[in-house]
This record gives structure tokens, sequence and C-alpha cells, in this order.
């Protein structure tokens, strides 16, 4: 394997530590309420659908950059849906507040299809339903 990018230690009690190598930066995971944790932190499922918002930003904003404009701060709101059966995330709805960004709606509309050919949404299952509202 060549250099890892970051590292997984299990604890105790379902707590794993994520380690970014290159930053050093840590987050915790616990499982989920419904799934034998305490939901003491963010799951493995709620940071696949925190990380599909985070990239549809992040990605908004490279476009934007590339037109020599800025975004503003954008914040949205995520909602993990799961299926059992096997067990999986079934939907994601993320409801983006553009703020003070004043955008056109012709513009939203752009930005809506770059936000969803993102990395993380190209990434997912196809049978994952992304539902997205951006205000």
């Amino acid at each position: 394997m060549e250099s890892p990018n970051f590292t997984v230690d299990f604890e105790d009690e379902l707590i794993t530590t994520l380690t970014h190598l290159y930053s050093g930066t840590r987050i915790k995971t616990d499982a989920p309420l419904d799934n034998n944790g305490k939901a003491s932190s963010f799951s493995p499922t709620d940071l696949v659908s925190a990380a599909l918002s985070s990239c549809m930003i992040s990605i908004i904003a490279i476009h934007l950059e590339k037109q020599g404009r800025k975004l503003l701060p954008v914040r949205s709101q995520v909602k993990k849906v799961m299926a059992s059966n096997p067990r999986r995330i079934a939907e994601i709805h993320i409801e983006f507040d553009f703020g003070s960004n004043n955008f056109s709606s012709d513009e939203m509309e752009t930005l809506e299809r770059i936000a969803h050919a993102c990395p993380v949404a190209k990434s997912l299952n196809a049978d994952l339903k992304i539902f997205t509202n951006f205000r």
C-alpha cells in the first residue's frame, strides 16, 4: 500500500477515531442508537451523508472561483433515512440555504446540476435517493 491518507482506530463500545494524517485532525464516530450505539458522535453513515453535502458545497465554490467569484457562507441541513435488509442509507435529503448569495434562478439550476456531479455523489450507489432543495 502507498502512504495512507488516514487511520481508523477502534477504541471501545463501538467508538472509532479517524485521524487525517496530513493535518492531524481527528473525528470520533459512534454507532447510532438504533444500531447498538450511544449516538455520542457522528455515525459512519452520518459522515457519508454529511460528506455528500460538504462535497456539493465545495464543488460549487470551486466552480464559482473559476469564474472569479466567491461563494459567501452557505448552510445545509441534512436528513439521512436508513433502510433495512440490508441496512443501508436509502435516502439523503439536503436543504441548502445560500444566505446572502444572490443567484438567479438560472444560476441556481446550474449550481444544482454541478452539485449533483460532485465526486461523493458519483461514488454512491445508484439506488440511493438524493433529494436536494436549493434556496
